[in-house]
């Protein structure tokens, strides 16, 4: 198990020696809760060129990923100082597709981004948590009537969720476009959510599209 949690996106050794030894048993899985605002970035053609992500992580995360690193300023952490970590996160998500896949027009599209750009880490040091902004890039411009982005962990590593306030933006969108979002819990019984009591098994995994996060952009 240990080398199958290695290969997953908490790709700095000491992160995941913390994290493995807080699990309980052999069925338990490491978990990293994840808090998501989202912005489409459209050209003046109107088409869309990427999605820039925010991905701010858990307290627990945070704490063990800047675990050994060095700061000039005590309690915080510049960019330049993080700049390492956040190419090691960077890097590891290609393997995952980035865990985020388009639809354009209901049809998905493979292999539909290049490797991010505009990358880096940033610490918040009133609440000791990290927020990952990267621009993912479409391959090819993304101009239709509907366009759909669905965000999650097939294994259920990672708890994906949006942000409550202004969790989606469409930065130079054509007049008439609107986002809608749609989360797991607004398709799940209480007693179906992911929560931090939640014990991911080996018969559950490649089920997390089930709990994906949707964001669907309508055009006229």
């Amino acid at each position: 198990m240990f080398h199958r949690i290695i290969r997953r996106f908490v790709t700095v050794i000491a992160v995941l020696a913390g994290l493995l030894a807080l699990t309980d048993g052999a069925g338990a899985h490491p978990h990293v809760w994840v808090t998501m605002t989202e912005e489409l970035l459209y050209a003046p053609d109107g088409s869309v060129t990427g999605v820039r992500h925010a991905w701010t992580f858990d307290d627990m995360f945070s704490a063990f990923a800047t675990q050994g690193i060095e700061s000039k300023t005590k309690g915080t952490f510049t960019r330049e100082e993080l700049a390492p970590l956040a190419q090691v996160n960077v890097e590891s998500l290609k393997d995952y597709a980035y865990f985020t896949y388009a639809k354009v027009n209901g049809k998905r599209q493979k292999d539909a981004f290049l490797e991010p750009v505009d990358y880096f880490l940033e610490y918040d040091p009133k609440d000791s948590l990290l927020t990952l902004h990267f621009i993912l890039p479409f391959k090819t411009p993304v101009k239709a009537n509907a366009l759909d982005l669905e965000i999650y962990d097939p294994e259920f590593f990672i708890d994906f969720g949006l942000a409550d306030k202004e969790p989606v933006r469409l930065v130079g969108a054509p007049n008439g476009c609107a986002a809608s979002v749609e989360k797991p819990h607004d398709k799940f019984p209480v007693s179906l959510r992911l929560n931090k009591d939640f014990a991911v098994s080996e018969e559950n995994i490649g089920m997390g599209a089930n709990f994906a996060n949707r964001i669907s952009v309508k055009c006229p």
